[in-house]
């Protein structure tokens, strides 16, 4: 194809050779260069593709996109555009032949709920016969693939291969969670979304190479309703109408307060030897009964979203209710049995946030205890653990304070920063640093009618340490520890 063809979209200038060359492929990955490549040169956090130019011109790359003014080889084609990011994303969707234009894109922006909102949608479209592709968190699905995720929002390169293979495999829609930072990347720019949805908003993933402060965190979540046609948002957020304020779509809201144009009201809370749930009625634009097994109120809210999402597909409420009966997510309130006395949960809450909105939603089903097992990771903000550990002082009953993720840390000092966060209350807590020994201690000592949350990790399936992962799942841990108290061990 032309090298034109790839700009077609993009204002740029030609800094030496021509825009009429043909090109062989697209990277961004000086690795994956070969013979008659155009690779885009990103600046980014370890590394800037600027200085790679010589390699890929010994590779046989016929052009480099620049925002750099730079020294190529001679022969070289170089093209300079103002931010090479945004060029990738529409360079991307013009190689592989602008497959979102074929596919109904349903993207979601929030602090908490994206990923399990998404199999939700995915669940009730799929219940009425549509094909729909999934990229999120924990994975990436495409037809019959799946595949595991590294970034909640991948590159945009990455996004629009899933998009044609999508396609490929006769997706008619796909629902996506669309991170901050996917937006702030511009890994997302250019795809027409058909609906954008807006779940909440709290302080997280701001510090080092994450968002400046909150301002900019807020900012780069309402980008997603300057590029879709339909605007779905959460009308009890406060930060509702920030989020929205920019927006150039239409917008229809959910919540639980009266100006929603889609309520749920009459909300219970179920709870039965072994099982935690909610049921509501929905009001407004649609109007049934729902009952989905998971508990608490940010299973309202999910739940809503998908059926206000849903709605715009014509989906009738029947469908729409034996659909979300039976949804769950791997590591979102996912229950695992380990005693007839006692409960246990495994959940991705791994912010003040998400931590505080649980715990809070646990204390509503009336348990004898909450402990709390948890830890946070390192090289991240240390506000965060400070915040958690105060959260978990004044929510649960019981601290079990672990490891999670630690990376370039001492895993004892980011634990000490929880214990400083959970010493500003009169919390009960104890440190264990080993997560599987934390898990063990905690099922121990678990009595007559506990809930019992191992938060943080989730869907994850390993522990990073000093820059590499060694497997670890909390769901193995709590099996070895099962065998371990049975042994005596």
């Amino acid at each position: 194809m032309k090298l034109s063809q790839l700009l077609e979209h993009l204002q740029y200038d030609v800094a030496e050779g021509s825009d009429g060359i043909s090109v062989t492929e697209l990277a961004n990955d000086s690795r994956k260069v070969c013979d008659g490549s155009v690779f885009v040169c990103i600046a980014g956090a370890n590394s800037d593709g600027h200085d790679y130019i010589e390699d890929v011109a010994k590779k046989g790359a016929a052009a480099v996109i620049v925002e750099k003014d730079v020294e190529a080889p001679e022969g070289m084609t170089v093209i300079k555009v103002a931010d090479t990011r945004y060029a990738l994303a529409l360079m991307s969707a013009a190689y592989f032949g602008y497959p979102a234009d074929k596919l109904k894109v349903i993207g979601i922006t929030g602090t908490k709920g994206k990923t399990t909102t998404t199999y939700m949608i995915k669940s009730i479209l799929e219940g009425v016969g549509h094909k729909v592709g999934l990229i999120g968190t924990i994975e990436a699905i495409v037809g019959d693939k799946v595949i595991p995720a590294n970034n909640t929002t991948p590159e945009s390169y990455l996004i629009q291969k899933y998009f044609a293979e999508m396609v490929e495999a006769g997706c008619d829609s796909v629902v996506m969670e669309v991170s901050s930072q996917g937006l702030m990347l511009h890994r997302t720019a250019g795809i027409p979304f058909e609906i954008g949805i807006f779940t909440n908003l709290g302080e997280d993933h701001i510090g080092l190479n994450e968002h400046k402060d909150f301002e900019d965190y807020k900012r780069c979540k309402s980008l997603l309703f300057k590029q879709c046609r339909l605007g779905i948002a959460n009308v009890d957020d406060r930060w509702y109408e920030d989020v929205l304020a920019g927006a150039a779509c239409k917008v229809e809201t959910f919540g639980q307060s009266e100006k929603a144009d889609l309520r749920a009201v009459d909300i219970r809370h179920i709870s039965k030897p072994g099982y935690l749930g909610v049921n509501y009625h929905v009001s407004g634009l649609m109007d049934f009964d729902v009952e989905i097994d998971i508990p608490g109120e940010f299973s309202v809210y999910n739940s809503l979203t998908a059926i206000a999402v849903c709605r715009h597909f014509n989906v009738p409420a029947e469908n729409i209710k034996a659909a979300l009966k039976v949804a769950k997510v791997r590591g979102r309130i996912e229950m695992v049995k380990v005693s007839d006395e006692f409960a246990l949960m495994i959940d991705y809450a791994h912010n003040a946030m998400a931590l505080e909105s649980l715990l809070n939603t646990l204390r509503d089903y009336n348990p004898g205890r909450i402990v709390s097992v948890f830890g946070c990771g390192g090289n991240r903000s240390r506000t965060r653990r400070y915040e958690m550990g105060e959260v978990s002082g004044r929510l649960a009953d019981f601290t079990v304070i672990t490891s999670d993720n630690p990376r370039f840390e001492k895993p004892q000092d980011i634990i000490d920063d929880i214990i400083a966060g959970i010493k500003k209350t009169d919390g009960r807590y104890i440190d264990i640093c080993d997560r599987k020994e934390a898990i063990k201690y905690a099922i121990a000592n678990g009595q007559p009618g506990d809930v019992i949350v191992i938060a943080g990790k989730g869907h994850e399936t390993y522990q990073e340490i000093e820059g590499v992962k060694h497997d670890m799942d909390d769901r193995v841990l709590i099996q070895e520890s099962l065998r371990e108290i049975a042994e005596g061990r």
